[in-house]
């Protein structure tokens, strides 16, 4: 039955983009679908976003449709089979006829602002600041993204794996069991390096198995006996970066070689100088050169939150729901995975965590202060759940951007919950995240630290607590101004098939 129902809805979003002759790629990663279109006005955002397992849609570099976690693994399978047999069955789509809903600001003065009118103006927003941020630099870092997205789900399955291994350890309890689930959690950690070199090659546009061979040199116990011009190697020094900055070299060196390389010869050639030009490099300059930075990348987090604290926590938290609206949070996943492969943790993830909790206490304010609005309250209550878990999206887009203030307070909230996770920093208490990805309630599995898992565990509570509390106070009493109380809190419309507009059922719906 799951599977039925993971087909239905997928089959449920195919027609609403366009079919499958305007699908061009389909990918996903943690919570979205992730698909390239060839046809933008072939999309049917509103029906879209009103399907139940819809949590909210996402343009960016991608047109990008969130699921949620665990759904989206299951329904991208069954829409990528759809579309494979779409292909052959359907002629080409052909555009609708445009009949988009009038955004929030024109919206007529004697009805309610609904959360229709909020998301799409929420929509527009995106669309603006996708166009702003469509520069070299940042479409590079969206790219970088791109190569680890691919490896969350194994680091959490790990994250989560090591530290049931170290709650036995401390236990006690089935010794037996520790050392395999030592391997199993450490297994992947030790071959990352080739897995992102792999995934570098594939992004950049070069034989994505070259990329990894070359990476692989990183990891390899050989190196240790190499003197690279009197500089002690050791297996893995560089880590990600080094192997990422390798299988780029990869990808050009290969290139090069394509454009010289007699046909007959390529097969033989082309590999082999890639492999060994790129390998050479790897060896005497690359790795000790990422060893470097990735050495300064855990300095300077250690020291930033030991020195700087609730400050630091502050601003970290503070600043980083812009980076969601942005998309260029992911762009962060590479040093998440130094600080991991250094410290077993990386203690940046539980600070920024806290920016979701200030987005979470926002949203709560916003549904006590229009009491009257059903549609934007609705929206709400279905967003919830998944902003709990971490999920920001839709609260983001459906709700607080749109808005304007209760974003800036939003923000204000994960300030102070960054501020109260930063200050236990400074006073010794540090802890992180064992793995990316998750955040909310759902990253309680994944902390990690130098203290015991219970002072962990409510540290990282009380910071989700002040997260919550900051951002509903800051919402409540500054989120809107006297003109925006008057336009979002009022009734909508009669609707003669029910009561009143408080009797009638929410919609099953979260826009984005």
């Amino acid at each position: 039955m799951p599977t039925d129902k993971n087909r239905a809805t997928a089959a449920a979003i195919l027609p609403l983009v366009g079919g499958p002759d305007n699908i061009t790629s389909i990918a996903h990663c943690m919570t979205r679908l992730r698909i390239s279109l060839r046809d933008r006005s072939l999309v049917r955002d509103e029906a879209l976003r009103a399907l139940p397992a819809v949590l909210g849609v996402v343009e960016d570099d991608t047109y990008q449709i969130v699921l949620g976690p665990g759904a989206v693994a299951r329904v991208t399978p069954e829409f990528e089979a759809l579309v494979e047999e779409g292909r052959s069955a359907t002629p080409p789509p052909t555009a609708a006829p445009a009949s988009a809903p009038a955004p929030a600001a024109a919206a007529a003065a004697d009805r309610t602002i609904t959360a229709d009118d909020l998301a799409a103006q929420g929509a527009a927003l995106k669309e603006a600041q996708k166009a702003r941020n469509a520069t070299p630099f940042k479409l590079f870092l969206r790219r970088i993204a791109n190569i680890f997205v691919p490896l969350i789900p194994a680091l959490i399955g790990c994250g989560i794996i090591a530290g049931l291994n170290g709650l036995l350890t401390n236990l006690g309890w089935v010794p037996a069991v520790v050392p395999a689930l030592a391997a199993i959690a450490s297994g992947f950690m030790s071959l990352i390096a080739v897995f992102v070199g792999y995934n570098t090659a594939k992004e950049f546009g070069g034989t994505p198995i070259l990329g990894g061979a070359v990476a692989a040199i990183i990891v390899f116990p050989g190196v240790a006996k190499i003197d690279a011009f009197g500089l002690e190697l050791r297996p893995g020094q560089g880590g990600v970066l080094g192997a990422l900055a390798a299988a780029l070299l990869a990808v050009y060196v290969e290139k090069w070689c394509r454009t010289w390389v007699p046909e007959a010869l390529d097969v033989l050639v082309t590999p082999t100088l890639t492999v060994l030009i790129s390998g050479l490099v790897t060896l005497f300059g690359l790795m000790y050169l990422a060893g470097e930075a990735s050495a300064a990348i855990g300095t300077f987090a250690n020291w930033l939150l030991a020195t700087g604290g609730a400050f630091a926590g502050l601003i970290l938290g503070g600043l980083f729901l812009p980076l969601v609206m942005l998309g260029l949070h992911q762009a962060l996943i590479p040093i998440h995975t130094t600080l991991i492969e250094q410290d077993g943790y990386t203690v940046l993830l539980p600070i920024l965590a806290m920016a979701g909790a200030g987005q979470v206490g926002a949203a709560i304010a916003v549904y006590y202060r229009l009491p009257r609005n059903g549609s934007l309250r609705a929206t709400i209550k279905s967003a919830l759940p998944a902003g709990f878990l971490g999920i920001g999206e839709p609260l983001i887009y459906g709700v607080s951007l749109p808005l304007g203030r209760p974003f800036v307070t939003a923000c204000i909230g994960g300030a102070a919950g960054g501020a109260f996770v930063g200050l236990f920093h400074q006073l010794g208490v540090a802890f992180g995240s064992t793995a990316i990805g998750p955040s909310g309630w759902a990253l309680f599995p994944l902390l990690d630290g130098r203290s015991s898992v219970g002072i962990t565990l409510a540290i990282y509570a009380g910071g989700l607590l002040v997260g919550y509390l900051t951002g509903f106070v800051a919402t409540y009493f500054f989120g809107f101004t006297r003109r925006m109380l008057a336009d979002l809190n009022t009734d909508p419309e009669p609707d003669p098939n029910t009561t009143t507009a408080a009797e009638a059922p929410p919609k099953e719906r979260v826009p984005a």
